[in-house]
């Protein structure tokens, strides 16, 4: 039998940035832990989602969710843009577990509908998506702002 984790997942504090920090390296997005802290203050005060997943009190995953207003649905949109765990507990639960929670309370906020957004490349992640009954549903583009 497969050793299971004791899996906690909680709303994130800023005590958790070091943790998340690791994780984001992982995804392919370095930071320093002071600015990584910046951006966590300053989502906090916007009223958005951050979820952790820990395993005796180490960060090993994270989610955010977001509630964006649009005008052509009569509800808001939940939008799951960011899920990473430790690459060593993949495969356990807790990328489900972190993915259910965030979907709990964009569900409790009235969205009738969640999306997630996905690198083109992470193939694995894909899958692991349409596992939890996600769909392809469009195309997504992006486009780097510059100032002029």
């Amino acid at each position: 039998m497969t050793n299971v984790p004791k899996v906690c997942v909680r709303p994130a504090s800023s005590s958790d940035c070091p943790g998340m920090v690791t994780l984001l390296r992982q995804l392919g997005f370095p930071s320093s832990v002071d600015s990584l802290r910046e951006r966590f203050e300053a989502f906090q005060r916007l009223g958005e989602r951050v979820y952790v997943a820990t395993v005796d009190a180490e960060v090993v995953g994270v989610v955010t969710a977001h509630i964006t207003p649009v005008l052509h649905r009569p509800t808001s949109v939940g939008r799951l843009t960011m899920l990473v765990v430790v690459e060593e507990m993949r495969g356990r639960g807790i990328g489900r577990a972190l993915v259910e929670t965030a979907e709990r309370e964009l569900v409790a906020a009235g969205c009738e509908l969640i999306e997630v957004t996905s690198n083109e490349k992470l193939d694995t992640a894909h899958a692991f998506y349409e596992r939890l009954g996600y769909e392809r549903t469009s195309h997504r583009f992006g486009k780097k702002a510059r100032a002029e």
